[in-house]
């Protein structure tokens, strides 16, 4: 993984090729209420709300990861509106946060959502939601495992960086594998390809694997992200049974289209053999696995 800016980086203007036309376009998608359904024991219910933003539900428990209802992410403009409002959501009983970055990490949505209940994280950015209304925060190194009611929570690792600000290095990142209903739900986080993805599936039995897509094309060239062909990869090395795309189509992050990362993945899943078991979501839709 190269965590160093490519030599011919600034030969690109993010700011006037991205950043500035980004302000002129009009955000996308609706806020219509979500039909939950009910669940039987042994469903699980999945929503994307948008980009790495997913609510877990079964019939005892409903799990957010990740949830951001940002329309900016300070000068970054959110083109695709989130899945609903963040009012309708149903009662949360468990909040994870891979790590720390802006777009996974959002102080005023997490406030929001904050009503006493336990919240995940990896170590180091337990303090920078602390004050936010969370009952108790679980701070985790990789390979570690909370019991949170009928869930387990386990850190993975993977390849990136946590670092919210310049000089805050010591912030850790991962993704969860969570076991809930005897199946595995696993969230990448932010990852670059690496070898670790094999050694994630041997630990963890994945039914569902939600897998960035995006954001590959990065302004400083830095291989923080996976392209779509790489999470292929990474699916076929986690040897899960279901690939549920993400971190696409929202903030353009990236130098790419918006439209290119699923178009890609599309392409490189039949490619494999692999394309009934990718699983495209709708933001705010709910799908029983």
């Amino acid at each position: 993984m190269r965590l160093r800016p490519k030599a011919d980086w600034h030969k690109r203007n993010y700011l006037t090729s991205v950043l500035i036309p980004s302000l002129f376009t009009k955000r996308s998608g609706d806020h219509e209420p979500p039909e939950f359904p009910k669940l039987k024991p042994g469903e699980i219910c999945i929503t994307w709300i948008g980009h790495a933003s997913f609510l877990l539900q079964t019939h005892e428990v409903n799990v957010l990861i990740d949830p951001n209802w940002a329309k900016w992410l300070k000068v970054i403009k959110r083109l695709k509106q989130p899945g609903f409002e963040i009012h309708h959501l149903p009662e949360i009983d468990f909040v994870l946060v891979t790590h720390a970055h802006f777009d996974h990490l959002d102080r005023r949505t997490l406030r929001k959502v904050a009503a006493d209940q336990p919240i995940v994280v990896p170590i180091g950015v337990g303090n920078l939601v602390h004050d936010l209304g969370f009952q108790i925060v679980h701070e985790l190194g990789y390979w570690q495992s909370v019991k949170l009611g009928p869930i387990e929570v386990s850190l993975t690792p993977c390849y990136h960086w946590g670092a919210r600000f310049l000089a805050d290095l010591h912030r850790g990142f991962g993704g969860f594998a969570v076991k809930v209903e005897g199946r595995t739900i696993f969230h990448c986080g932010d990852s670059a390809f690496f070898p670790g993805f094999r050694e994630i599936g041997e630990n963890h039995d994945i039914d569902i694997a939600l897998l960035p897509i995006g954001a590959y094309d990065a302004p400083t060239g830095r291989e923080v992200h996976m392209n779509p062909e790489e999470a292929v990869r990474a699916f076929t090395e986690l040897k899960a049974r279901r690939l549920v795309p993400m971190h696409y189509g929202t903030f353009r992050l990236g130098y790419e289209p918006m439209e290119e990362p699923l178009e890609r993945l599309l392409v490189a899943a039949r490619a494999q053999g692999i394309d009934d078991k990718v699983l495209v979501m709708t933001e705010g839709k709910p799908v029983v696995v």
